[in-house]
C-alpha cells in the first residue's frame, strides 16, 4: 500500500512570505557588497573620468551658450541627439551625477569597514610565531650565554617602537613584534581624503558662482557686483539665485603689459581701486595692484586678471553739429599681434531728425579691424606688435537701421548680416584711419577715430569649498606618500634554554608588503638584538629561499 505524504500548506502565513523576503534580503545584501567593493569603486572612478571627456570635447552651456548654439546649427542631425542626452551640460547631467553619487556611496561603504578593521588590528595582539621559524624568508639562530628571562627583557627593551607581545610556554619565551601600521593608516587617509575632495567639489558646485566682465581701463566707468546682470557672463551654483552676491565695486586706473622684442608677453598688471562692505557707504576706495595669479581677495570673493585687449574710441558728428562718442572693446583675433575686430552702433541725438523713421534710417554703424601697431601691406591693415605704438583702424561705415530698436540681442563684435542683406544698412565708406584722423560722408556726417584704450577681462569667483579642496588634496598626497614609503614587517624571537647556562636564540622576519630592503634591515635588527649581551654565536643559518604558499599556510596554522 502506497501512502502519499501530506503536502505543506502553501497558503500558510508562516511559509509563504518567507521565501520572497529572504530572496529580497539576499539580493539587497549582495548588491550592497558588490557596490561597496574596492573593485567597483575603481570601476566607478574610471567611469567618472570617462564621463568627463565629453565635457572637454564639446562646448558647455555653463561656459559658452553661443558656442553651443553654433554647434547645434553646424550639426543639425547629431546636435539635437547630443542635447537630449545632456552632452552640453555634462557636469550637471543625470548620468554624470549618478556616477558621482554611486562612487561616493561605494567609497563610504568600502572605507568605513576598513577603518574599523584597522582600529581592531591596532588593538589586537601580534600573531604568535610560526612553529618552524627556519622556513621564513629571513632567519637567524645563535647560542648565547645567559638565562631566558634576562634575555627576553633585554630583547623587549630593544624592540621599542614595535608593537610587541611576549608569550611564555614553560621555560621558552616567544616575542612577537610588528611594525608599519602607518602604511595602512596612510592608505585610509588617502581614500578618505579622496572622499572629502568629492564632497568639497560637490559643495562648491552648489554654493559657488563665477562671473566675467570687461572693464575699460584708464578711468573707465568700472562695475559693481550688484546682480548677475552686471557681468558679461555669469555661472551660478545650484543654490545661488544671484540675490546674495557680496557687494563690491572696482575701477581700473591703468593697465600695463610688458613684451619681448618678438611680441611675446612677459607680464601683465593693472592698478585698480575697489570698494567692499562698509567702504560703499563711506565712498572709500582702496588701491590694489592686480597681477596674473595674484588675485584680489575680499570676503571670500576673488578677482582675477584673465586677459586684456583694446577698446577703440570713435566720435560721430552728425550734420547738425551734435556728436556721439563711444568707447567699446574689440575682440583680439590674433593673440600675438592683438589685431582685433569689432563693431559700433551710433543713434543720432534727440532733435537731429524730427521724424522717428528718419532718425532710424540715419543711424551710423562701424565695423572693421583695429591694429595697436599698424602695418599696411598695400591697402590691407595688419599689426606688427601687440603694444599700442601706432594705432590705426580699417573700417566699413554704414548708414541705416542698426537694429538698436528691435529688442533682438546682437553681437557686440559684429553687425547683423541680415540687416545688411535686406538693404536696411548701406555701406557708405571704407577707410583706413590713424588716431586723430576722420572721414566725411556724403550728407556731412563726420566719423573720427580718436584712439584706443586698454581694457581688462576680470573674473569674480566665489567658492566657499575651495580651501577644503586644497586641504583634502594635500592630505591625499601625504597619505599616498606614507603608504608608499612605510613597509609592514613582522619579527619573531624565540628564546629556549640551552646546555650549560646558554640560551638558544632564534629569530625570524617577514615583510608583509614590500620585500625591498627588508634583508638589510633584518640583519641590522638582528645585530642590535644580539648586542644586548655578549654573544657567542655557534651557528648561523643562511637565508632560506622563500617558502611556497602551501608551506606558509602550514607554518601559520
Amino acid at each position: 500500500m502506497v501512502t502519499t505524504p501530506p503536502r505543506a500548506d502553501t497558503n500558510s502565513p508562516d511559509t509563504r512570505p518567507a521565501r520572497p523576503m529572504s530572496r529580497l534580503l539576499a539580493l539587497v545584501r549582495n548588491t550592497w557588497r558588490t557596490l561597496t567593493s574596492m573593485g567597483t569603486a575603481l570601476v566607478l572612478l574610471f567611469l567618472l573620468a570617462l564621463a568627463a571627456i565629453p565635457g572637454a570635447l564639446l562646448p558647455q552651456r555653463s561656459l559658452n551658450e553661443t558656442k553651443v548654439a553654433e554647434y547645434l546649427a553646424e550639426h543639425p542631425t547629431l546636435g539635437p541627439w547630443l542635447d537630449r542626452v545632456q552632452a552640453f551640460d555634462v557636469f550637471s547631467s543625470y548620468w554624470f551625477t549618478a556616477i558621482y553619487v554611486l562612487l561616493f556611496i561605494s567609497l563610504v561603504g568600502c572605507l568605513t569597514p576598513r577603518l574599523f578593521e584597522h582600529f581592531r588590528s591596532l588593538r589586537a595582539t601580534p600573531v604568535a610565531a610560526p612553529r618552524n621559524l627556519s622556513r621564513l624568508p629571513k632567519h637567524h639562530a645563535a647560542e648565547v650565554p645567559g638565562d631566558v628571562d634576562t634575555l627576553a627583557a633585554a630583547v623587549d627593551d630593544r624592540l621599542r617602537g614595535w608593537r610587541r607581545f611576549t608569550r611564555r610556554d614553560g621555560e621558552t619565551a616567544e616575542i612577537s613584534a610588528e611594525k608599519g601600521y602607518l602604511r595602512e593608516f596612510g592608505n585610509i587617509v588617502f581614500h578618505f581624503s579622496l572622499l572629502g575632495l568629492l564632497v568639497a567639489i560637490a559643495a562648491g558646485k552648489l554654493f559657488s558662482y563665477e562671473g566675467n566682465v570687461i572693464v575699460i581701463a584708464d578711468g573707465g566707468p568700472g562695475f559693481c557686483t550688484a546682480s548677475p546682470a552686471a557681468f558679461d557672463s555669469f555661472r551660478a551654483g545650484n543654490t545661488v539665485d544671484g540675490t546674495s552676491l557680496y557687494p563690491m565695486c572696482l575701477r581700473v586706473n591703468d593697465f600695463d603689459a610688458t613684451y619681448l622684442e618678438n611680441g611675446q608677453a612677459v607680464g601683465f598688471q593693472a592698478n585698480i581701486d575697489y570698494q567692499a562692505g562698509d567702504d560703499l557707504s563711506t565712498d572709500t576706495w582702496r588701491p590694489y595692484l592686480l597681477k596674473v595669479n595674484e588675485p584680489l581677495r575680499v570676503a571670500g570673493d576673488r578677482v582675477y586678471l584673465q586677459g586684456h585687449g583694446y577698446a577703440p574710441t570713435f566720435t560721430v558728428t552728425f550734420p547738425d553739429g551734435q556728436t556721439r562718442t563711444q568707447t567699446l572693446q574689440w575682440r583680439p583675433d590674433d593673440q600675438i599681434t592683438f589685431l582685433s575686430s569689432g563693431a559700433m552702433r551710433f543713434d543720432p541725438p534727440g532733435g537731429t531728425y524730427s521724424d522717428e523713421r528718419e532718425r532710424r534710417r540715419n543711424q551710423i554703424a562701424i565695423q572693421g579691424l583695429f591694429a595697436p601697431t599698424a602695418q599696411l601691406d598695400g591697402v590691407l591693415l595688419s599689426s606688427r606688435f601687440p603694444e599700442m605704438q601706432d594705432p590705426a583702424v580699417a573700417v566699413d561705415i554704414y548708414r541705416g537701421d542698426t537694429g538698436l530698436d528691435t529688442g533682438r540681442p546682437q553681437s557686440v563684435f559684429s553687425l547683423d548680416e541680415r540687416m545688411i542683406g535686406q538693404g536696411r544698412l548701406t555701406k557708405m565708406a571704407r577707410v583706413n584711419l590713424k588716431a586723430g584722423e576722420d572721414t566725411r560722408l556724403e550728407d556731412g556726417t563726420v566719423v573720427r577715430f580718436d584712439g584706443a584704450t586698454p581694457f581688462v577681462n576680470l573674473q569674480v569667483s566665489h567658492d566657499p569649498a575651495q580651501i577644503w579642496v586644497l586641504v583634502f588634496s594635500m592630505t591625499m598626497m601625504a597619505g599616498l606618500l606614507v603608504s608608499l614609503i612605510v613597509r609592514r614587517r613582522r619579527v619573531w624571537v624565540r628564546l629556549a634554554p640551552g646546555p650549560a647556562g646558554t640560551v638558544n636564540v632564534e629569530l625570524g622576519g617577514l615583510a608583509r608588503t614590500d620585500n625591498s630592503g627588508w634583508g638589510d634591515e633584518f640583519e641590522r635588527l638582528t645585530g642590535r638584538l644580539l648586542a644586548t649581551v655578549e654573544t657567542a654565536p655557534t651557528r648561523t643559518d643562511p637565508t632560506h629561499a622563500a617558502p611556497t604558499e602551501a608551506e606558509k599556510k602550514a607554518d601559520h596554522a
